[in-house]
């Protein structure tokens, strides 16, 4: 099973791909990175941006699932509305492929990854460099070296670890 994790966002949005055989089994790394917009682009045109990249994932990799983080509060509505209109394109480019989706909320990933909710994002970071194999990569690369794609690992490690056994 290959599964793309994402972490929403305009102006960077976070994924990853991992691959599992099963729960028990830990996931193999395929790839993880981010879509980077820049605010030289006007709203529509970054929108676009993330739908292309999304579709080279999709098509790409052929995920069974692709999970992605849900916004369950906000603190700020200027970037509350940006990011749920990104994230509406990736569920729009997930179900133009009949590719279910799993949503997990950032409290959700901390439990399921860490085992405490109210983890720091480092300790999200370090549990999930535990769980995942990273040593294929180039943890120095400017992209992967990211918030948003140490997020879109946990987001994808988070489905692998909760999805319905029959996938």
């Amino acid at each position: 099973m290959i599964i793309i994790g994402i972490d929403p966002g305009t102006a960077t949005t976070g994924y990853a791909i991992i691959q599992t055989k099963n729960r028990h089994e830990k996931p193999k790394v395929l790839d993880f990175g981010c879509i980077i917009t820049t605010t030289a682009d006007s709203a529509g045109q970054r929108l676009k941006i993330i739908h292309n990249e999304v579709n080279k994932l999709i098509k790409h990799h052929n995920p069974d699932l692709i999970s992605v983080e849900s916004l369950y509060f906000f603190k700020n509505l200027k970037t509350a509305m940006p990011v749920s209109q990104a994230k509406g394109v990736i569920l729009l480019s997930a179900a133009k492929e009949n590719i279910p989706i799993l949503e997990f909320t950032p409290l959700q990933v901390k439990m399921t990854v860490v085992g405490y909710g109210k983890a720091e994002k480092k300790q999200v970071q370090e549990m999930t460099k535990q769980l995942l194999d990273l040593s294929a990569f180039d943890l120095k690369e400017k992209d992967r070296k990211r918030d948003d794609a140490a997020d879109a690992l946990g987001i994808a490690l988070c489905a692998h670890l909760k999805a319905p056994v029959e996938r």
